[in-house]
Formats: C-alpha cells, sequence, structure tokens
C-alpha cells in the first residue's frame, strides 16, 4: 500500500511556519522524559501557588494540545480542521471532581455539545465519559455486584438519567455518542449502562458507542458476546476501539490486590488483539460501526485494506479514523485528502482544569516508544520542505 503517512505537505497543511516551529520545540522537549518529570512537578507547583504561568502554558502546550476554554473558542480550530476534511470531537476535559453539582455541570457541558454539533457543520459525535457523570466508587459497587443502599440506589437512577438524556438528544438530532471507557473495576457497569443505550437507541443504526481498551485481553471475547447478544435482540452495536489509557495503574493495582493482570502481556499482544477487534467489527459491518482509535499507522493501513477487501466505500459513514488533537496529523490529514472519515478529539475547558489532561498526553508522548521521535522527525520534514519552496 502507498505510503500515505509520509506526506508532510498535507499533514501539516493547516500549520502556518510560527506553528509549526511551536510543534518542533514542544516535541523536542516532550522527547526528554527528564524534562517532561521536572516541567510537570513546577507547572503543577506554580498553579498551587497561583503563580502567573496561564498565559505561557496557554500559549505552548495549551494551544498545541487543546482546542480552547469553551466550545465557542473551538471554533476556529474546528473550522479550519474541517476545510481540510477532518471533524472535530468536542471533549469537556475536566476531570476528578466527584459531587453532584461537578456532575449536573458535566452533564450541561455535554448537552451543549450536542447544542452546537446540532448548529455546525463537522461535529458528528459528542462524546462523556461515564465516570464524569456519578461517582466512581458506585460505579465499582454496582460491577462487583453489591446491593445498594436506598441512597445510592437513588443515586444511581440519576447517573442513568443523565446518560440517556445525552443520548436521547443525539439520537433525536441525528449524532453520535462516543461513551468512554474507564479503568477495569468500573468499566463493568459503564458497559453494562451503555449496552442498555444502544439497545434503546441503536435499533436501526450505531448511534451509541462504547469503548472497548485493546490492552485488556478479554475485550475481543466480550465484544463477540455483545454481538451475539445484539443480533438476538435486534440492535446495533457502536465501539470506539483504542489501545488503552490506564496500563500502568492496571497493572499496580492487579499486583497489590493479587489477582492476573488483566492488561495483556506484550505490546505485540496489544497490537494482535486491537488489530483482531477491528477486523471482527469490518467483517460484521452490517450490525456494527466502528470508530477506530489510533495512533498506530500500521493499525491505520490495516483498517484501509479491510476497507478495501469488504468494498466499502473510503466515506461510508459506519467506519471513521479517531486522533487526538496536537498529535499524529500525518495519519489524520492524509486520511481525510483520501476521502476517508476523520475525526480529531478536541479538548476544551479552562487552562488550570484541563492541566491534567495536558499532563498525560506530554506523559503519553515521552513513554510510547517512538510515537514523539516519530511527530519530531515528520516536523522536521516538513519544515525543511517549506526551507527548499
Amino acid at each position: 500500500m502507498e505510503r500515505l503517512f509520509d506526506n508532510t505537505e498535507i499533514a501539516f497543511s493547516s500549520m502556518n511556519d510560527a506553528e509549526l516551529n511551536r510543534a518542533y520545540l514542544l516535541f523536542k522537549m516532550i522527547g526528554n522524559a527528564n524534562l517532561v518529570k521536572v516541567g510537570t512537578s513546577l507547572t503543577n507547583f506554580a498553579l498551587k501557588l497561583n503563580l502567573p504561568v496561564e498565559g505561557l502554558i496557554r500559549k505552548t502546550v495549551f494551544d498545541h494540545f487543546v482546542g480552547g476554554t469553551t466550545e465557542n473558542e473551538c471554533l476556529r480550530v474546528a473550522s479550519k480542521m474541517y476545510s481540510k476534511g477532518v471533524s472535530s470531537v468536542l471533549d469537556y476535559s475536566v476531570e476528578g471532581k466527584e459531587d453532584e453539582q461537578s456532575f449536573e455541570n458535566a452533564l450541561q457541558m455535554t448537552l451543549n455539545t450536542v447544542d452546537f454539533a446540532i448548529v455546525h457543520k463537522g461535529f458528528p459525535f459528542v462524546v462523556f465519559k461515564p465516570s464524569g457523570f456519578g461517582p466512581m466508587d458506585l460505579y465499582q459497587k454496582i460491577g462487583e455486584g453489591k446491593e445498594l443502599t436506598q441512597n445510592e440506589a437513588m443515586e444511581w437512577g440519576r447517573v442513568t438519567g443523565r446518560f440517556d438524556r445525552v443520548c436521547k438528544k443525539a439520537y433525536e438530532n441525528n449524532i453520535s455518542v462516543l461513551v468512554d471507557a474507564e479503568e477495569t473495576w468500573i468499566q463493568d457497569a459503564a458497559d453494562k449502562l451503555t449496552v442498555e443505550m444502544m439497545q434503546k437507541y441503536n435499533k436501526n443504526e450505531a448511534i451509541v458507542y462504547n469503548t472497548l481498551q485493546m490492552y485488556r485481553h478479554d475485550r475481543l471475547p466480550y465484544l463477540k458476546e455483545l454481538h451475539a447478544k445484539a443480533k438476538a435482540e435486534g440492535f446495533h452495536i457502536g465501539m470506539k476501539v483504542v489501545r488503552g489509557a490506564y496500563m500502568e495503574k492496571e497493572r499496580k493495582r492487579a499486583e497489590e490486590f493479587g489477582y492476573p493482570s488483566p492488561i495483556c502481556p506484550t505490546k505485540e499482544a496489544t497490537d494482535q488483539n486491537y488489530d483482531s477487534a477491528i477486523a471482527y467489527m469490518i467483517e460484521n459491518i452490517d450490525s456494527m460501526a466502528v470508530y477506530a482509535g489510533t495512533h498506530n499507522e500500521s493499525s491505520s493501513y490495516q483498517l484501509m485494506r479491510l476497507m478495501d477487501q469488504k468494498g466499502l466505500a473510503k466515506n461510508d459513514k459506519r467506519v471513521w479514523f479517531g486522533q487526538l488533537y496536537g498529535m499524529s496529523d500525518n495519519i489524520s490529514y492524509n486520511l481525510a485528502a483520501a476521502g476517508y472519515n476523520v475525526s480529531k478529539y478536541l479538548p476544551f475547558g479552562p487552562v488550570r482544569d484541563v492541566m491534567p489532561y495536558l499532563i498525560r498526553r506530554a506523559q503519553e508522548n515521552t513513554s510510547v516508544e517512538g510515537q514523539s521521535s516519530r511527530e519530531l522527525s515528520l516536523i522536521e520534514a516538513e519544515r525543511n520542505r517549506r526551507k527548499r519552496r
């Protein structure tokens, strides 16, 4: 297959020279693990002391990985991407708040993104995280099959209501919903609730999508079991397929509590698991829809081949590729230019509240083998290309 993702002119067509140079310096820094560690500590320290560092953060890492502080601020970025064929998934990236008011705020922000997607082009999906709508210990208790107190049952009713309000509004406006993944100990309850939404709103096509983290060795069997259930009950499956986000935390907890790790033993096993899930979904695409969330070029090429072998149009609405804003533009923009459905997760929120997300992005680029060096080499190639013009 043609080396589609090496075309840097298309990959960075939405960046001017100043933005490209900022990206170069940023990934140069991110490539240094010690620098990321020190920088993270200093940033957190400065924010706790209320030092005036938000402006610096805003002009560097924030503007590269985040669309803005509000939905309206994101519109400029989203419009620029959409002009190149890349859609946006607005992601309210405020995390770690566990009180009723915060859950209600998260619900309202998610409903606002549905309203935003109705009015503006280029927003085919909305997204929310289960733990944004309810307490993690409640998800865990339900997942473990424990009996709820009367107050907990009422609280779970509110969580269910929040899920339903978003899915119902999205369904009524033909917008798809991506339900993000959580840690294993709360995922079972989130799965159960998301499947209930599929049963309700996915009768004719996939509107509600759950998320499979394929570094978990049990996710492909889960998908196949769910497929059997969906065929028997007559609903469609929507799945965002990713490799996963909580590997170190999962392994540490498994060791601490003395149970087998849910994580695949090797990176190669995770890659094989991911590709197998994608292949299974394309083979059964008549009753499924897949959102392939990946920065892996090999997996992206594989999905392109599978679509071709299956005779699917490049823009078949049941197949989407997805990456995070600020990363893997060589995949996103080249796929879009070739005619595939592509979207970027576009985070937004107040600078201080989005810092946990930004820190994860920096750490991810540092820890994932070859990620920052691949980004940097592509940026360098494009800078050199522009100098030769």
